[in-house]
């Protein structure tokens, strides 16, 4: 069972099994702006999808069912946050460790009526991303680079959505087995 101490190590691993690579990481990075430039419309359409299901909207309304309008722009930051980071392709020890607190304060922490975010949330939320970042690869680049441009991002996605959900394993992050 990996420690938090392992984690870098089980998330190299686990990068390398998916295939993640330095072709991958330059992908990230030349895509990086205009993944950025999308930004307010990701993460604007996110929570909008969000606050369209109640299992999700529960989180981001006030307990007379408004939109909790401060809630969700400090969403959409900490979100536009997570953007900017992922797209440094960053894999290293401190990257880690943000996730590991992501996750962590997603599955630990009680968002008033919400309670804790579920996991099959988070799994979604990361669909939704990958489907929003496809859309945008295949609406401004030429095709082959928007398939090259989304297989990476898919792959990044994947590591941190791996990262994000061990807070709520009890066993932690394991990646081929017991080491």
């Amino acid at each position: 069972m990996a420690t938090a101490a392992d984690l870098p190590r089980a998330l190299k691993e686990l990068a390398d099994f998916v295939g993640f690579g330095e072709a991958d990481t330059q992908t990230i990075r030349s895509t990086a702006a205009l993944v950025l430039a999308h930004e307010a419309r990701l993460t604007t359409a996110l929570y909008e999808h969000f606050l369209q299901h109640p299992q999700a909207a529960k989180f981001f309304v006030r307990e007379d069912g408004t939109p909790d309008v401060e809630r969700i722009e400090r969403r959409k930051h900490s979100l536009g946050r997570w953007l900017e980071e992922m797209a440094q392709a960053a894999m290293g020890t401190e990257t880690a460790y943000y996730l590991l607190a992501m996750g962590l304060s997603h599955s630990h922490r009680s968002w008033g009526r919400g309670g804790t975010v579920p996991p099959d949330l988070m799994v979604g939320a990361m669909s939704l991303t990958q489907t929003a970042l496809a859309q945008v690869f295949a609406a401004n680049l030429p095709a082959a680079e928007a398939l090259a441009a989304s297989s990476a991002w898919n792959k990044l996605l994947l590591l941190h959505l791996t990262v994000l959900l061990r807070g709520y394993l009890r066993e932690g992050l394991r990646f081929g087995g017991p080491s």
